[in-house]
């Protein structure tokens, strides 16, 4: 076992167990000399590295004298913590877990044998591996996690079946090329995101929750960290977020426009005019636009390698020219002049007199769509191009 060698370099060790700290003082000596006994046990070569993240409660002596390396990161954050750590890691293998004594660091060896068979993470279940009685609120046993977990597979098609189990182990090269920069708690969840949308090789082993032994409230906070973990899924998946949105409402509106624009109907003993007419033509613009804001999503995202490359959605944008973007919009517009002036010779003809709204509504209200769809579209097309300057994708 080799520890603490600050000229030694990356990859010289076979593994690195860091623990993100900040004021763990009271568990700190237990995760410490477990981790160093299932170094020893094991014959591992490896390291025990404690990312400090500005404790005030002397871990960082504490972690020094049971003989673990300490690098301090005064960026607050998990994910700060976490991303310090690994960048100092000498092994070629990082496994990362929570310093409040929650998790096993005796038990390392199925995480240690799917990484030696060639995966580049590998994620702890808990719930396959069971969770103590009070290791878990029951808001996140049975809400949070499951839910979250839920969407993160839906979105990224993760094997993944437990998002934010805080043990896990991976390869250091992998985990560095993916350009993690979440900061809190979110981190968890970008580094699986990340992993899955790479198709880098995902295992999983079953982990054991313990509570924790710091006998204090823990440092995440229920519904701002989950919210925070929902907010990254939702980012990092523009069809979910905009596509799939977008396109639901606008068709649906576009449907519901074309059934009532002749006459007034009834359905289920329900009447339907000009005013459901009204709400079918905001479904078409706010769909519309939603699917736009996916195309410019998509655009950056590619570009700033957040989202991977789409071959189908590069083809796609490669008939979308700022040419054809602004013919289609001059077209629409132009229609939307055209029903407009047959809705003005109406009241022309009524001599400007009282006009009957059901009539005239399902002409002046295909006629605004058009207009703010066309417009949409002429300056849509428009940023498409302007995203598209330093972008790969043959936009022009």
């Amino acid at each position: 076992m080799i520890q603490g060698k600050a000229t030694m370099p990356a990859d010289d060790l076979e593994l690195t167990i860091v623990m993100p700290c900040l004021n763990e003082a009271r568990t700190l000596t237990a995760c410490i000399g477990k981790a160093l006994d299932y170094l020893k046990r094991s014959g591992v070569t490896g390291e025990v590295l404690i990312a400090d993240n500005g404790s005030a409660d002397g871990s960082q002596e504490i972690a020094r004298s049971c003989g673990a390396r300490v690098v301090d990161v005064p960026q607050r954050g998990y994910g700060s913590a976490l991303k310090a750590g690994i960048a100092a890691a000498r092994g070629r293998f990082v496994i990362m877990g929570d310093s409040d004594d929650s998790y096993d660091f005796l038990g390392l060896d199925p995480f240690v044998a799917k990484l030696r068979d060639g995966n580049d993470l590998v994620m702890g279940n808990r719930f396959a591996g069971g969770i103590k009685p009070g290791a878990m609120p029951a808001l996140h046993r049975y809400l949070g996690n499951p839910v979250l977990t839920f969407v993160g597979r839906l979105f990224f098609g993760s094997p993944c079946r437990d998002f934010h189990c805080g043990l896990r182990g991976f390869r250091r090269s992998s985990i560095l090329g993916l350009d993690l920069q979440a900061p809190g708690m979110e981190f968890a969840s970008e580094m699986v995101i990340k992993a899955s949308v790479a198709r880098l090789r995902i295992a999983e082993v079953p982990t054991t929750l313990s509570p924790d032994g710091r006998g204090r409230p823990p440092h995440l906070n229920s519904w701002r960290d989950g919210w925070r973990h929902l907010r990254l899924l939702l980012l990092f998946s523009p069809r979910w977020l905009f596509l799939y949105p977008g396109l639901t409402v606008f068709i649906l509106g576009l449907l519901a426009m074309a059934w009532l624009l002749p006459v007034q109907r009834q359905f289920l003993g329900a009447s339907f005019d000009i005013h459901t007419l009204l709400y079918a033509s905001l479904g078409v613009v706010l769909g519309f636009q939603t699917v736009f804001f996916w195309i410019f999503a998509k655009i950056y995202g590619m570009r700033e390698r957040i989202v991977p490359k789409d071959e189908f959605f590069v083809r796609l944008m490669s008939g979308l020219t700022l040419e054809r973007g602004l013919v289609a919009g001059l077209v629409m517009i132009l229609a939307g002049i055209v029903l407009s002036i047959l809705a003005v010779g109406g009241w022309i003809g009524s001599d400007f007199g009282p006009l009957s709204p059901s009539r005239t509504m399902r002409i002046a209200i295909p006629a605004t769509t058009l207009l703010m769809v066309g417009v949409q579209t002429v300056y849509g097309t428009f940023f498409v191009s302007f995203l598209g300057i330093r972008s790969n994708l043959r936009t022009e």
